[in-house]
């Protein structure tokens, strides 16, 4: 009798629950941090945040068992994945609720979602044109934009506030970020891969008695709970708030097929177009609850292909159980407003390594692409510099319409467009073949100073 696939194995309970309750831990932080940053930038009180994070919580559950289990042959790509908030769609949403509203953040996702799930199989076929040139570009921005909010968080929203860029604010931040790389570099195994929940925990305990924790909610909070479906109201659907959310889409499908692909090296197992297709429509999936249940688009946590990857243990069925124990912490409310009375400045410490890491990783992804080619090179910096130029120059695009700004505005949907469009243009077209012709021939010309002779036409 054939022995099953290392990823089809079913462990021992006591095992399942053990590695399960792992991967939850090491994705838990950047999981809720979502939510958190989001809350924060979109001024929302703490109950409605800790609704934020119940559902959340929720959704990343439901997917990851989705994943994980594959039911039916629509949707998982029965992987040992986890899935949580990605914060690729964070800039979108934050413009798209200042300008429009959440009842038209949660249409425009749950709209996009539903347009993610119909291209998931044609987007499977075209993936190749999302190489480490296109996904690390849009990674790189992706942090460094980021990090600004972080900052926000740790100084303050209100600079007329007496509180605004306190040095106490920034102290506290500093001392989670000093926390977070002392665990990360000193700890070993597990305690180096919970550098940023210790962290967090840390700051919290060193925010009590600054007065910077408030739990008056958490006491008002029910024990168990579901969230509400539209709990903002009716959703909407502008026209520019579904094309933003769209292209988070496009983008986040381009990084969880490369985690996906990650992972089949990983565990031995090669993957279909069907297994990478089934895995988009999981994406697609959780932009739809996510849009019903207002919470966040999940995406294949890259930390728990890390933990695949160095514990070796590839049985699916260990992150069906991590998805079922995230299921749980989703259906109990008091747990998600005890979340939601994190300081900012512990979330912006948090964030600041968090969001750095992304910028990381994108650099680490460039260097799978040829860039010493100089097109390569040039659509690169090209794009890098059009998405960061609007986060960088604030009212950049505040004369043009609202409608336009959702997009203009974001440095991570222009970084995408842009970036694919030059990959397209340059590296799947014959115009990239004479513009790499004239490069050449420029650099023969500057080394022997003769022209290069003309091609001859056939």
């Amino acid at each position: 009798m054939t022995s099953p696939h290392p990823v089809d194995t079913r462990l021992p309970w006591h095992r399942l629950l053990v590695f399960g309750l792992q991967h939850v831990l090491i994705m838990y932080t950047g999981c809720v941090t979502v939510p958190l940053v989001f809350g924060a930038a979109a001024k929302l009180d703490h109950s409605t945040v800790a609704l934020l994070i119940s559902a959340d919580l929720l959704v990343a559950g439901i997917i990851t068992v989705v994943q994980s289990l594959g039911p039916g042959k629509l949707a998982g790509a029965r992987l040992p994945i986890v899935t949580g908030a990605t914060f690729v769609a964070m800039s979108p949403m934050i413009l798209i609720a200042k300008d429009y509203g959440l009842q038209a953040l949660y249409g425009s996702m749950l709209l996009g979602g539903l347009l993610g799930i119909a291209l998931a199989w044609p987007f499977a076929s075209i993936v190749r044109f999302f190489p480490p040139l296109v996904s690390g570009t849009v990674l790189t921005v992706v942090g460094i934009s980021l990090i600004g909010v972080a900052g926000g968080l740790i100084v303050g929203s209100d600079p007329k506030a007496a509180s605004f860029a306190a040095p106490s604010r920034i102290a506290l931040a500093a001392a989670v970020l000093v926390v977070a790389l002392v665990c990360t570099v000193l700890g070993r195994g597990v305690w180096s891969q919970l550098g940023v929940l210790i962290a967090l925990i840390v700051g919290i305990v060193i925010a009590i008695p600054m007065g910077l924790v408030e739990l008056e909610g958490v006491s008002r909070a029910a024990w168990l709970g579901a969230p509400q479906p539209f709990h903002f109201g009716a959703p909407q659907f502008p026209v520019t708030a579904v094309v933003a959310m769209t292209i988070v889409l496009a983008v986040v499908f381009a990084e969880s097929t490369a985690s996906m692909l990650a992972l089949g090296e990983i565990t031995g197992k090669p993957l279909t177009r069907a297994d990478v297709a089934r895995g988009l429509v999981g994406d697609g999936l959780s932009a739809v609850l996510a849009g019903v249940l207002n919470s966040f688009v999940d995406t294949v946590f890259n930390q728990n292909v890390g933990a695949v990857a160095t514990t070796r243990v590839y049985s699916r069925y260990v992150t069906a159980v991590s998805g079922a124990i995230l299921i749980v912490l989703g259906l109990v409310p008091r747990f998600g407003a005890l979340v939601a009375t994190v300081p900012q400045p512990v979330v912006g410490g948090v964030g600041l390594v968090l969001f750095a890491t992304i910028a990381v990783i994108g650099v680490d992804t460039l260097r799978r692409a040829d860039l010493t080619d100089r097109l390569n090179l040039t659509i690169v910096a090209v794009s890098i510099g059009v998405g960061l130029a609007p986060v960088l120059t604030k009212g950049m695009f505040e004369k043009f319409p609202s409608s336009a700004q959702i997009l203009l505005n974001s440095g991570i949907s222009l970084a995408a467009a842009t970036a694919f469009t030059l990959n397209l243009l340059f590296n799947h077209t014959r115009l990239g073949d004479l513009a790499r012709t004239a490069v050449r021939g420029a650099l023969v010309e500057g080394v022997s100073g003769e022209a290069p002779e003309s091609p001859r036409v056939a």
